[in-house]
């Protein structure tokens, strides 16, 4: 018997700003454009929205402010402390406000000066702050930025399994062709596998400069509402086949504390996931994989079922993950290439894809016209895509996950 609340929700609307490194402006004012956007994408007004959801790592925007510069009215709002695996989270924390009659149209937005204001990295106000809770137990150790942290597992996945830096950096290779058929993505320059090796040392044997997302100035927001009314607005309805908001693994605040430490967060969400869609791993067209690091892709490729455990390396350099390939990740560029938004942009790329919708450089993709003919500065949409994944990465311990369907 199907979940009762697959299908009963849509996305409807999705929008962003620039991504840059040098905005220039508030996250209240980018904020209030990637809402505003959202809005327009799908034929709404500030009066037809009722709920916001915002999610922030020190650096974001009140819903309470972007209520009041575009007119709405919430019945529901909720700025949370979060970065990766978030959008999926929220999406299903919205579907849960509809749900029990809180209020019947959401915006979920994340807005963030992430590289001319409040950086994540090892450097800046952040590795300057005073240390306190987890932090005493890791940074008198080395563990600072994100890339330290989660450094360890995939070191012993490379161990165990003889993943190499090439097949990482494929990811790479893959993520910016794609980037070069999408006008807005912030680095558009296709690179190869020698490209990334020579880039230098971030932190051995797993990451080279090139091997890390993007820092980047941007916002976005994606639109949840019920099934019946996203048949009256002004998009194609994307149905949430499932969600699932953060589950963990054993030990989530020390995810290495526990072998393996190659098994993360998304090995436990991953059957839950499958089960509420009703559907498995070989039926998802595009995959949307959480790309803080090359590694990270792999490890979740290998987590929810699209490889074995320890194959994930010879999968990302098959062809599969590529436009053309069997089934596309990150057509955006994701972000490795086009920016980075904590999770948002890889769920906005494939509410677009499945609308036929992909903003390429195909004339007549506005009207869902395209020439499906892949390389750098042509098409990105794929043909005919029916099911798209999203996978958040929070840490090794913890992340998110969404089925779509057009």
């Amino acid at each position: 018997m199907p979940h009762p609340l697959r299908d009963r929700y849509c996305i409807v609307g999705v929008g962003e700003t620039e991504y840059s490194q040098h905005s220039g402006r508030s996250t209240r004012a980018m904020a209030v454009e990637a809402v505003k956007k959202a809005m327009d994408d799908a034929g709404l007004t500030p009066k037809d929205v009722d709920g916001l959801l915002s999610y922030h790592m020190g650096d974001s925007t009140p819903s309470t402010a972007v209520a009041s510069d575009l007119g709405i009215r919430p019945n529901f709002f909720m700025d949370v402390s979060g970065g990766g695996s978030s959008t999926e989270a929220l999406i299903g924390l919205a579907m849960g406000a509809i749900e029990v009659g809180m209020c019947h149209t959401v915006a979920i937005y994340r807005s963030m000066n992430g590289y001319s204001q409040v950086r994540i990295g090892g450097t800046g106000v952040r590795a300057a702050a005073p240390l306190s809770g987890s932090a005493l137990l890791t940074r008198p150790y080395g563990l600072i930025s994100p890339l330290q942290q989660f450094a360890f597992a995939f070191t012993r996945h490379m161990m165990e399994y003889g993943t190499t830096n090439e097949q990482l950096a494929m990811v790479k290779v893959v993520h910016s062709r794609h980037a070069s058929a999408n006008p807005k993505a912030f680095k558009k320059n296709p690179v190869s596998v020698e490209d990334v090796l020579n880039s230098r040392w971030i932190v051995k044997p797993v990451a080279h400069l090139l091997d890390c997302c993007l820092e980047t100035d941007n916002a976005t927001c994606i639109i949840v509402t019920s099934a019946e009314r996203a048949r009256t607005l002004r998009q194609r309805p994307i149905y949430i086949m499932a969600v699932q908001g953060r589950g963990t693994r054993p030990f989530p605040d020390n995810p290495w504390a526990e072998a393996p430490i190659t098994r993360i967060g998304g090995t436990y969400i991953a059957p839950r996931i499958f089960e509420l869609a009703g559907v498995g791993p070989e039926d998802v067209d595009i995959t949307g994989c959480y790309d803080a690091f090359t590694f990270t892709v792999v490890l979740q490729f290998e987590a929810y079922g699209f490889c074995k455990v320890g194959e994930g390396g010879h999968y990302v350099s098959s062809g599969i993950i590529a436009l053309g390939g069997k089934r596309p990740n990150n057509t955006s560029g994701g972000h490795l290439c086009e920016g980075y938004t904590h999770g948002m942009n890889m769920v906005i790329e494939n509410v677009r894809q499945l609308r036929g919708q992909a903003d390429d450089y195909c004339p007549g993709w506005r009207e869902g016209r395209h020439t499906y003919h892949y390389g750098p500065g042509g098409c990105r949409q794929v043909k005919d895509p029916e099911i798209a994944m999203n996978m958040g990465w929070g840490t090794p311990g913890y992340g998110s996950a969404l089925i779509l369907r057009r």
